[in-house]
This record gives C-alpha cells, structure tokens and sequence, in this order.
C-alpha cells in the first residue's frame, strides 16, 4: 500500500499474552504478585541503602540505582499489561504507545550501563583496594550514574525519533503486550530498513560493549583473587561479585535474544516469553540475588526488622 493513500492510525490493540479466557485471571493474580514483589523489593532496597550507614559505599550506592531502575522500567510494563487482561480488547493510543516505547528503551539501557559501571567498581575493588576510595569517589560515582542515565537516554530517542517517523496504515493489532520495536516495525508500511539497522547497531554495540567491560573486569578479578592466599579470602572476594555476575548473565542473556538479530528471525511467541523475563521477572529476582548472597545486606535488613519490632 502506497503511503500517500494509507489511512493513518490513531491507536493500537494490543494483543496480550493470551486470548483464552481461562488463563487472564490467572496470569492476572500471577504477574500482579510480580509486579507487587518487584515494587516493594527494590524500593525497600533503595530505602534500605539510604537509612543504613555501612552500606553508603559506592557498590551500595550503584545497586540503589539499579534497584530505582528496575522499579521503573517494570512500573512502565506492568500496569498496561495487568490492565489487558481484565478487558476484552486493550487499547493504546499512538502517542501513549511511543511514549511508553520510549521510558522503557531509557531505563532498560541505563540498567545495561549501570551494570557495566559495577563491575567496573568491582574491578577496582578487588585490583586495586588500597585506591579504591579515591578511584571510586562521590563525584565520580555520580557521573557514572549521569552518564549511563544520558546514554539510555540517547539510546531510546534515536529509536523513538526514528519509530515515530513511520507510517502505520493498518492491521493495528500489536503482537505483544506492550509497545515494543520489533513487533511495531511488522505493522509498518514504510520502509524499516533504517530502523532495524539503527536497532541492531545501538543494540549490538551498547550491548557488545557494557558485556565487554563486565568480561574484562572479571578476567583481572578472577586473577586477583587467585593470587588471595587464603581461601576465606578468596571465598570473600567472590561472594562480592556472584550476584552481580548472576543479574549480568541473566541479563544480558534474555535481551540480546530479542534484539541482536534480523527481524526475519523473531518467534512472536518466544519473544513474547522471553520479554516477560526481562521486563518483569528480572527486576523481581535482582533485589532477591543481591539480598540473599550479600552478608551485609541480609544483617540490614534484620536490623531493620529488629528496630521495627521493638519500636512497635
């Protein structure tokens, strides 16, 4: 269909992740339980770090951030997905939809940034301890925090600037349950060729090299913790960067599996799965991995715990 002739579209539907009736109120109770869990746990995380004098740390300060954007990109999913299972058919306006394409394309990039800045400061932790106060200062901190913030940020506009200068003239029923770019450059009758480049450059390189800083920052971890003669040393040094090297993992893992590849070779229904992993299930589980494998932060929050009780 010619592009001068199309009909421009106002809204789209968005399909869900199921039409059987059967399965909505289920799945319903299930991610709201999620999504309930995910609020909660990493709010309480970032509200946990602030009231707790031992950990105001830069590694505490960057999973307080981390936590604050895990919150957020999953607040931008989760209550227009909720939403569709409870009607018939779920609707959402063009504007709301590039809107909502657009804070979720900045928070999850900052994460993918803020995890790289992590390993990172565990690397001049563990290599470099006795610099690490001056390395890792507040104001440096700070402008790692900016500067993954700015680079999601330019990330998401390239993408959304591009997104918006598209024609959609019909079908309008979005395969997914949230405005996400691959299904959107389907419904498309101009040419994606520019954006599906743009996806799998961003993507490719942001993605290629954050992985690459964690990489390399573990590989002169995994030396320095090596040469530790003692093995309660070593078995410190480790533990401070299991969960992190888990949250990277599943991470990265689930992500590059939706973008770093050609259109032509998305599964709606794998990406469909897969986007429920990241978009929910993993902002839930990163307070819970951090929390469970980190001493300190398991002796706050029974402190925190105790302190509740006796005040009560």
């Amino acid at each position: 269909m010619a592009e001068e002739n199309c009909t421009v579209i106002t809204e789209f539907i968005l399909l869900g992740l199921t039409d059987r009736a059967g399965l909505k109120m289920i799945l319903f109770a299930l991610f709201l339980l999620i999504y309930a869990v995910t609020v909660v746990g990493n709010l309480g995380m970032v509200i946990l770090i602030h009231i707790t004098p031992k950990l105001h740390t830069p590694m505490y300060f960057f999973l307080s951030c981390l936590s604050f954007v895990d919150a957020c990109y999953s607040s931008v999913i989760a209550p227009k997905m909720l939403s569709g299972f409870l009607v018939v058919k779920e609707t959402i306006s063009f504007t709301a939809c590039i809107v909502q394409h657009l804070f979720f394309g900045i928070f999850i990039t900052t994460e993918g940034f803020l995890l790289s800045v992590m390993a990172y400061d565990r690397y001049v932790a563990i290599v470099n301890p006795l610099l690490y106060t001056v390395a890792m200062s507040n104001k440096k901190c700070a402008v790692l925090v900016i500067g993954s913030c700015i680079g999601g940020t330019v990330n998401s506009l390239t993408h959304t600037i591009s997104l918006g200068k598209l024609s959609f003239c019909g079908p309008k029923v979005v395969g997914h349950f949230f405005c996400d770019v691959p299904p959107l450059l389907r419904l498309s009758c101009s040419d994606t060729s520019m954006n599906e480049f743009l996806l799998l450059l961003f993507s490719g390189v942001i993605a290629m090299s954050t992985f690459l800083i964690v990489i390399v920052s573990y590989i002169f971890i995994a030396v320095a913790i090596l040469k530790i003669r003692s093995s309660s040393g070593r078995q410190k040094a480790f533990s401070t960067c299991a969960s992190h090297l888990t949250a990277v993992t599943i991470f990265y893992g689930t992500l590059s599996f939706n973008y770093i590849q050609p259109s032509s070779q998305y599964s709606s229904e794998q990406e469909k799965v897969v986007s429920v992993f990241y978009t929910l299930v993993i902002p839930m589980l990163n307070p819970v991995i951090y929390s469970l494998r980190n001493k300190e932060v398991k002796e706050a929050v029974k402190r925190a715990l105790e302190m509740k009780y006796f005040t009560c």
